[in-house]
């Protein structure tokens, strides 16, 4: 990774060139970095659940120290060349704005229909990138995305089934709306992330982004401290910390970088290893078993991974393929 991660790509030959390459080739480290991130991503969950601090604050700490990290390593001159790029600077305010509205979006989903129908409506957001990014992106649409999306959703509800029908799932047109909306903003998060890694590095990208969502999520997180009178410990902070670099500042960045590489309708549909992930951190860090629902759902969605990775198409123009190089520093 460190020749080409975190560096915009541009073409070298135009037309001419693409056409003596020939058609991209599969980039199987953008596989990998995508994997990787929503591994670690799907950590998050258990690791809030060993704190107890209001959310909006959990969101807004766990950013700040993402940011913080991935300043101390980044933070340079580049990244103001990136967001003074044409059309650089309005996309970087948007990403942060949307990022920060889909999680107090799932919030209220959560709080108002319960995790199971939640997580089903957020998780929703792979239909809505298949459905548009081909004409967005002016690629074809691929067979292969909608029988691997079908699979990965039934494995996801095979996940959330005990919740679902044990009664642990609520009925509330304002968490219907919210869990609809934060499927809506996660797959135009998702969008504007692969539109950006084609304009600057994917640090800035997840720099940015973590930064936005700190500043945005600020007001909420103190109107939650002022009005609970919470205040963080010792073990609140080493959570954080970890949500922080771990599953933030490493994993945002390494799923920006892979996103740049990767089709974005595969990068959706990898996103459900992340709820297969969720229930092995739960084991490891709080001793909770997965149960039999959550192992047949969790082999459904791998191999609707799986589908994607072995019969989908390269990448299209964003892959790192013979007809792009990386920018000079």
């Amino acid at each position: 990774m460190s020749g080409a991660v975190g560096r915009p790509v541009r073409t070298t030959t135009g037309a001419a060139g693409a056409a003596a390459a020939g058609p991209p080739r599969r980039d199987p480290v953008g596989y990998v970095l995508v994997i990787a991130a929503y591994l670690l991503m799907g950590g998050a969950a258990s690791l809030v659940d060993m704190t107890d601090a209001p959310t909006g604050a959990v969101l807004c700490v766990r950013m700040a120290f993402a940011c913080l990290v991935l300043a101390a390593f980044f933070a340079r001159r580049r990244m103001l060349i990136d967001w003074r790029r044409p059309g650089a600077a309005p996309r970087l305010l948007l990403l942060g704005a949307v990022s920060s509205v889909s999680a107090l979006l799932l919030f209220v989903a959560i709080r108002a229909t319960g995790v199971a129908i939640a997580m089903i409506l957020l998780f929703m957001m792979p239909v809505w990138v298949a459905l548009v990014a081909p004409r967005i992106f002016g690629l074809r649409r691929e067979p292969v995305v909608f029988p691997a999306l079908a699979l990965a959703l039934v494995g996801l509800a095979v996940i959330l089934a005990p919740g679902l029908f044990g009664g642990g799932a609520r009925t509330s047109a304002l968490g219907l709306a919210a869990g609809v909306g934060a499927g809506l903003t996660y797959a135009a998060f998702v969008l504007l992330v692969k539109d950006l890694t084609r304009r600057v590095a994917s640090t800035t990208v997840s720099f940015s982004e973590a930064g936005l969502d700190a500043l945005f999520l600020l007001p909420l997180a103190l109107w939650q401290l002022s009005d609970t009178g919470y205040h963080f410990t010792l073990r609140d902070l080493v959570v954080l910390i970890v949500m922080g670099v771990v599953c933030t500042a490493l994993a945002h960045t390494l799923w920006a970088e892979g996103t740049r590489r990767v089709r974005v309708e595969h990068v959706s549909i990898l996103g459900y290893v992340e709820p297969v992930a969720a229930p092995i951190y739960a084991l490891i860090l709080l001793g909770q078993r997965p149960g039999l629902w959550t192992i047949v759902g969790g082999a459904l969605i791998l191999t609707a991974g799986l589908l994607v990775v072995v019969f989908g198409r390269a990448g299209g123009e964003s892959s790192l393929a013979a007809l792009a190089e990386a920018e000079p520093l």
